[in-house]
């Protein structure tokens, strides 16, 4: 089949999904535009902001949710278990699982005063419910933040020429924030010297590669760990979200020019549609749909969206722009990754070998692919700016988390100081990313995140039969979520068995019991307003 056949009809499936069921989603969920949001009624200049424009809102959410998921699972999953099975999960997760967890998580959030989801589910399910919930996921949080700064550090360190661009984005982001909240300048002047910023950033970068020596590691990461702090107690329209915002921009370039790049070059599928049921990592089910978050259905989605999201939103009526939009996107951007692996490598031989490379994985595999794809335009600088894109999602979702790590610290442990809770969560990650023991934990964050996904989905469920509503459109993929996590968990504890690897068992049992004990918390819940709605 033509890969472009495959990606226009992927393109017009997702947008036309986004027209069509986003609409329905609006009605189903019973959005309301006159109803006021968290960004006005609770408005306090740090958190609760309204954004200027829903498009800068929505440059921010994408950016934070993204990261490096859309582009690293796809190509875990088209080398494991072939192409079409990654496709069809990411096309059919996105429009029916991941949009309406994101849409879910969204509404439930802005009609409960932007609380986290979690948070939530003391009014929703029962207060034991939401302290172990909350604490799953601010535990999640931690390694999210310590693993993301081992990967940007290491990205400044592979790729020197980014670092004036990433790191130099930040005061020209500040000044963007000035520019729109302080002094009221145009959205479309701020932009436009935003942009032209950033571009001569990138040429500055590329002409004065930064080398720090043989402590470049830990230099990169302690400044990554600095910037944390500081986006964290910032007010969000200075410097958080007009940063993500002109990301974003990047972040579309790369994604078009991937396109254009199908459309120029018109490059061959050159890896099999399917490999095999059983790959090293497990059955297609359910190891793919966990390994494959980002770009179908992610937990960390919740927390984005009823982190930060909810608190900027200023009307409802931009849910379905942001909440359902910024998944369809990020569906596009999966498609875009593993199109551009099936067509930049030779053959799945050439794409397992550098992707077994421990300096270039999944990440350089895309580069590399990226790079074939467009050198008909971009000559040999395809690669570079493919990293320079990755690292700019890797960024933005690592000040997101550190941000909802601060908010899910003074939810549950009733912190008031936004300095001490964003100490707090810095220093824990600092911990976890200088000690090198993330990678202990990390083999099993893929199921640990989808349970994030469908235990969010059970909250949103029990809000709708709350409300009276509709609600079998949500509970379907939290059962489906719920039964696929706990298979993956169930095959990963016997592996972790024969490899005698206890501290990851210990974690796979911890994540079963919780998945059990929320479910036998939510059930009675569940049924008695199922009956009380009949």
């Amino acid at each position: 089949m033509n890969v472009l056949t495959i990606a226009l009809g992927a393109l017009v499936v997702l947008l036309g999904a986004y027209f069509v069921h986003g609409r329905r989603l609006e009605r189903d969920f019973g959005i309301d535009p006159n109803r006021p949001t968290p960004a006005h009624t609770k408005a306090d200049g740090i958190d609760h902001v309204a954004a200027y424009h829903w498009t800068v809102l929505f440059g921010h959410h994408f950016s934070s949710i993204a990261g490096a998921g859309p582009i690293v699972g796809p190509v875990i999953a088209v080398a494991l278990w072939g192409w079409a099975p990654a496709l069809l999960w990411v096309v059919i997760g996105t429009i029916f699982l991941g949009g309406v967890h994101d849409f879910g998580a969204l509404i439930v959030s802005v009609r409960h005063g932007g609380r986290s989801i979690a948070d939530v589910a003391e009014n929703l399910i029962s207060r034991k419910a939401k302290i172990v919930f909350s604490l799953f996921v601010w535990l999640a949080l931690i390694l999210v933040i310590a693993v993301f700064v081992v990967l940007c550090a290491k990205t400044f360190v592979v790729q020197p020429q980014i670092i004036i661009p990433s790191l130099g984005l930040i005061p020209v982001a500040i000044l963007v924030g000035i520019g729109l909240y302080k002094l009221k300048i145009n959205q479309t002047i701020t932009t436009i010297f935003g942009l032209a910023s950033l571009v001569g950033l990138i040429f500055l970068g590329n002409r004065i590669p930064i080398n720090v020596g043989n402590q470049a590691m830990l230099i990169w990461s302690s400044v990554l760990l600095v910037y944390c702090y500081f986006a964290s107690i910032t007010p969000v329209n200075i410097l958080l979200q007009p940063r993500d915002y002109l990301s974003s921009f990047l972040l579309f370039a790369g994604l078009i020019l991937g396109y254009v790049g199908f459309i120029v070059s018109h490059p061959r599928i050159n890896l099999p549609s399917f490999v095999a049921w059983k790959s090293s990592e497990g059955e297609l089910w359910p190891m793919l749909f966990v390994t494959v978050a980002c770009g179908a259905i992610s937990g960390f989605h919740a927390l984005i969206a009823s982190g930060t999201t909810s608190k900027q939103i200023a009307s409802e009526k931009e849910i379905r722009q942001i909440g359902y939009g910024a998944m369809i996107a990020e569906g596009l951007v999966a498609v875009m990754a593993i199109l551009v692996v099936v067509t930049g490598f030779s053959s799945r031989e050439a794409l397992v070998k550098v992707m077994g490379n421990s300096g270039v994985g999944p990440v350089g595999a895309f580069g590399q692919g990226y790079g074939e794809v467009t050198r008909a335009f971009l000559g040999g600088y395809g690669s570079s700016f493919a990293m320079l894109v990755l690292n700019a999602f890797i960024l933005t979702t690592l000040d997101t988390a550190t941000r909802i790590g601060r908010y899910l610290s003074e939810e549950l442990f009733r912190i008031k100081n936004r300095h001490f809770s964003t100490i707090l969560v810095v220093v824990l990650s600092a911990a976890l990313a200088l000690s090198g023991k993330w990678n202990k934990i990390w083999p099993i964050f893929g199921a640990s995140n989808q349970l994030v996904a469908a235990l969010a989905l059970v909250v949103i469920t029990s809000w709708m039969l709350a409300q009276k509503k509709k609600y079998r459109f949500i509970a379907v993929p939290a059962i489906f979520m719920l039964v696929t996590t706990m298979g993956a968990l169930f095959l990963q504890l016997v592996q972790f068995l024969k490899e005698k690897n206890f501290l990851l068992m210990s974690i796979d049992l911890a994540l079963v019991v919780l998945a059990l004990f929320m479910v036998s918390e939510a059930k009675g819940i569940l049924f008695r307003k199922k009956n009380n709605s009949n």
